[in-house]
């Protein structure tokens, strides 16, 4: 009985073995890539936010050009071997910066040497920050804004500033608005997103902004309140935190990095989304609309990242801000020396 019994089971085991190889042989064959049906669930706060607390930082997309070049048309992302060759130039860059000196009487402008720049860990894809139009082109400004001065800032410099009043706020030490201080420039990127029930609040590291955000549907504050950094009401669109910004004061920053550019009006509103894709990454974009400066409105996207010990630092800006007084003692020495040239004719 018992070796019928193991007979039995011996026959019926090689029968399984058969029919599964036969059936092996008909079914198509799939080729799986790693985690193809994996899917990425966004975490939660314990009270049922979506979660973005962290310190981000736009790195990656340092040396991006604001404006896309027109010979590239629509085209929005590199290959990567235009990735690889850029990257070359900016690395032989970085070398120059290194070994250069300023020549005597050579006109120097307030920004810091190049070799102190953050360079980027993955190099951003895009062939610019504005992406729509879809020419990665800033639209045309209306013909109110062409007249309004462009104050002297990191990347312009005014031959023989009047006063202190020719300086970009941010130069000052006092502000890059809201856009300025998320762009990626040269260094300082960091935003730490800290949220509590019904408020999300947004820490960035130059020029020391705090940002506090309510999400309870709460008006925005009347038109005669208004500040640099403007008035943020916010709300959720599934995972994909949405802020809202008005009520800026007008003629003080622009849109460009760190604040630059042609300074924006009152009528300025601002509508940002932060959207988490995966456990490092958030896609930001902002779109701007100000009638009274734009011919029509625009945006601005990018990735934001977390990198491994990476964290914001006090700021100091005053402490060190000797550009303005070097500047303004330098004009008014050149005035003086205009003058005496002047009295010798």
């Amino acid at each position: 009985m018992k070796d019928r019994l193991v007979a039995s089971l011996a026959g019926l085991l090689v029968l399984t073995l058969t029919a599964n190889a036969a059936s092996a042989q008909t079914r198509p064959t799939t080729t799986r890539t790693p985690n193809a049906s994996r899917t990425w669930t966004p975490p939660k706060t314990p009270w049922g936010d979506p979660d973005l607390q962290g310190t981000w930082t736009s790195d990656d997309c340092i040396g991006t050009p604001m404006q896309r070049p027109v010979n590239l048309g629509e085209k929005l992302y590199l290959t990567d071997q235009e990735i690889a060759q850029r990257e070359s130039v900016l690395a032989k860059q970085a070398d120059n910066d290194k070994q250069e000196f300023v020549a005597p009487d050579a006109r120097v402008g307030v920004g810091p040497p190049g070799h102190w720049g953050e360079r980027a860990r993955r190099p951003c894809k895009q062939t610019s920050l504005v992406v729509d139009p879809p020419n990665g082109r800033i639209p045309e400004l209306t013909p109110e804004a062409r007249t309004r001065v462009v104050p002297q800032g990191a990347g312009n410099n005014n031959p023989r500033p009047a006063s202190w009043e020719d300086f970009s706020f941010y130069i000052r030490c006092i502000t890059r608005g809201v856009t300025g201080s998320i762009f990626p420039v040269i260094y300082g990127n960091g935003a730490q997103i800290i949220q509590a029930p019904g408020f999300v609040t947004i820490l960035h590291e130059m020029v020391h902004e705090a940002r506090v955000i309510p999400l309870d549907g709460r008006p925005h504050a009347g038109p005669d309140i208004r500040t640099y950094m403007g008035d943020a009401r916010g709300h959720w669109e599934g995972n994909t935190l949405v802020i809202e910004t008005t009520n800026f004061l007008a003629n003080k920053t622009g849109i460009g990095l760190n604040g630059g550019g042609t300074p924006t009006s009152e009528a300025l509103k601002l509508t940002e989304r932060y959207t988490r894709t995966d456990q490092n990454s958030i896609n930001y974009e902002v779109t701007i609309v100000d009638p009274k400066t734009y011919t029509e409105p625009w945006k601005v996207a990018f990735p934001i990242t977390q990198e491994p010990g990476y964290q914001n630092f006090e700021y100091a800006c005053h402490e060190g801000n000797y550009a303005m007084f070097n500047s303004l003692s330098g004009a008014r020495a050149e005035d003086k020396a205009a003058e005496e040239a002047a009295k010798k004719k």
